[in-house]
C-alpha cells in the first residue's frame, strides 16, 4: 500500500477528532488532561519554527529573485502584476468575511488554553508603522514580533543581492539555513495529524457537532472569495490589459484548472498551463518564464484564505480586530505568500505567521487545519489561473517588443 499523503492523514484526523469528541463529551476532564497536551506540544513546535522560517525563507526568496533583473521589463512587470493581484486578494479576504461575520456560525475557542493575544486596541496606524522597525535583531525573534522579523528578512535579503560577490558567503549560509529550517518543518508537519486530532477533539467536546457547520461556513466563505477574485480581478486584467475575452480565457484554461483542482499542485500543473496559454496565443518563451515565476511566488489563493481564516478565527476567539490588526494581517499575508513559496505544510506555517503578527492565538491553526486540504484545492486553482492571466497580459504588453 502506498503511504497516505499528509493531507489525507490530516483529513482522517479531522474525522476521528469529530467522532472522538462526540463520544467523549461527558469526559471533558480526561480530554483536557490526556489528549490536549499532545496538541499543545505540536503547537509549541509550530510556534518555535515560525520565526526562523520567516527569516530565512523570505531572504532565500529574495535571493532567488536575483535573476529577475536579467530579464528586464518582463520580469519587473510580471512581479508587479503578481504583487498587485495579491494585494487585491488579501483585501477581499479581509473585507468580505468582516461584512458577513455576523451571519456565520463560529466555533467557540477557549482562550484560557490559547496564547494571550497582543493588546492593540489603543495602537494607532502610525504606531503600527513605527513598530514594524526593530531596535535590535534578537528581540523580534525571541518575542515572535513577526512584522519586525519580516522587515529584518527584507533588509538582509535585499542587501545580500546588492553587495553581489562580496555577499556570496552570506548567501550560501542563508540558503543552507533555509534548507535546514525546511527539514525541521518537515519533522514538525509529520506530527500534524496527531496535533490536529489532539487539539480539535477538545473543541468538539466543547461545541458538539455544530463544529461541522462552522467548517462548512469557513469553506463556503473561502470559495466565495475565490470565485469573486477570479471573476472580477482576473477577468478585468485579461479583458482590459490582455485584450482577451474572459470567457475565452477561462474556457481555454479549463483543462489546467481541473488538473490543478485534482492534483493540488501548481508546479505539477505547469505543463498543462503552458499548453493552454500557448493555445491562447502566448509566446512559448514568455509563457515559460511567467508561469514558472508565478508557480513560485504567485499565491493569491493563499493570501485570500489567510485573510478569511484570520477574521473567522478572531471571531471564534471573541477578538474584535482593529484597523492596525487588519493592516498587520494584510502586510504579513502579502509578504509571506510571496516570500515563502512551496514549503511543505506551507499553508499552516503561513497561517501561524499571520496569526502571530495580528495577535490571534496561534492555537487556532490546529482548528483551521481540519479543512485545509479541501480549501487547498481551490487555492491551487487560483494560483494557476493567476499565473495564466499574467502570461496573457504580458504577451499583450511586452510580447511584440521582445
Amino acid at each position: 500500500m502506498k503511504r497516505l499523503s499528509l493531507t489525507a492523514q490530516i483529513g482522517i484526523a479531522l474525522l476521528l477528532a469529530v467522532v472522538a469528541g462526540i463520544l467523549l463529551r461527558n469526559q471533558a476532564d480526561f480530554v483536557d488532561t490526556y489528549i490536549q497536551p499532545f496538541g499543545i506540544i505540536f503547537l509549541n513546535l509550530l510556534k518555535f519554527i515560525v520565526a526562523p522560517l520567516v527569516l530565512f525563507s523570505i531572504m532565500a526568496g529574495i535571493l532567488s529573485m536575483n535573476d529577475i533583473s536579467k530579464v528586464g521589463k518582463l520580469g519587473f512587470r510580471a512581479l508587479l502584476y503578481f504583487m498587485t493581484t495579491t494585494l487585491f486578494a488579501v483585501t477581499l479576504g479581509l473585507v468580505l468575511p468582516s461584512l458577513l461575520k455576523s451571519f456565520l456560525p463560529v466555533i467557540n475557542i477557549d482562550l484560557d488554553t490559547a496564547a494571550e493575544p497582543v493588546e492593540t486596541s489603543n495602537v494607532t496606524v502610525m504606531d503600527q508603522l513605527v513598530n514594524m522597525f526593530p531596535e535590535n535583531i534578537i528581540e523580534p525573534l525571541s518575542s515572535m514580533a513577526m512584522m519586525q522579523v519580516i522587515v529584518i528578512a527584507l533588509l538582509f535579503g535585499i542587501a545580500m543581492v546588492h553587495v553581489g560577490e562580496k555577499g556570496e558567503m552570506a548567501r550560501k549560509v542563508t540558503l543552507s539555513f533555509n534548507d535546514v529550517v525546511g527539514k525541521i518543518l518537515d519533522y514538525i508537519m509529520a506530527l500534524a495529524p496527531i496535533g490536529v486530532f489532539c487539539m480539535l477533539t477538545p473543541v468538539v467536546v466543547d461545541n458538539g457537532p455544530v463544529v461541522l457547520g462552522s467548517y462548512a461556513a469557513l469553506l463556503a466563505l473561502a470559495y466565495l472569495c475565490f470565485v469573486i477574485h477570479a471573476g472580477v480581478v482576473y477577468s478585468s486584467a485579461v479583458g482590459i490589459l490582455g485584450r482577451m475575452s474572459p470567457l475565452k480565457f477561462f474556457k481555454g484554461l479549463q483543462p489546467a484548472m481541473l488538473f490543478a483542482f485534482s492534483s493540488d499542485s501548481s508546479v505539477a500543473t505547469l505543463p498543462y498551463t503552458m499548453q493552454c496559454t500557448e493555445k491562447m496565443g502566448v509566446n512559448k518563451d514568455i509563457g515559460s518564464f511567467v508561469l514558472s515565476l508565478g508557480a513560485t511566488i504567485n499565491m493569491d489563493g493563499v493570501a485570500i484564505y489567510l485573510g478569511v481564516a484570520s477574521v473567522f478565527m478572531a471571531t471564534c476567539c471573541g477578538i474584535d480586530l482593529t484597523m492596525s490588526q487588519y493592516l498587520a494581517i494584510a502586510f504579513a499575508s502579502t509578504v509571506a505568500s510571496i516570500g515563502t513559496p512551496g514549503i511543505p505544510g506551507g499553508s499552516l506555517a503561513l497561517m501561524a505567521i499571520v496569526f502571530a503578527s495580528a495577535g490571534i492565538p496561534v492555537e487556532c491553526v490546529a482548528v483551521a487545519a481540519g479543512i485545509d486540504r479541501l480549501i487547498d484545492m481551490g487555492r491551487t486553482v487560483m494560483s494557476v489561473t493567476g499565473d495564466a492571466s499574467c502570461a496573457v497580459v504580458m504577451q499583450r504588453i511586452v510580447g511584440k517588443k521582445l
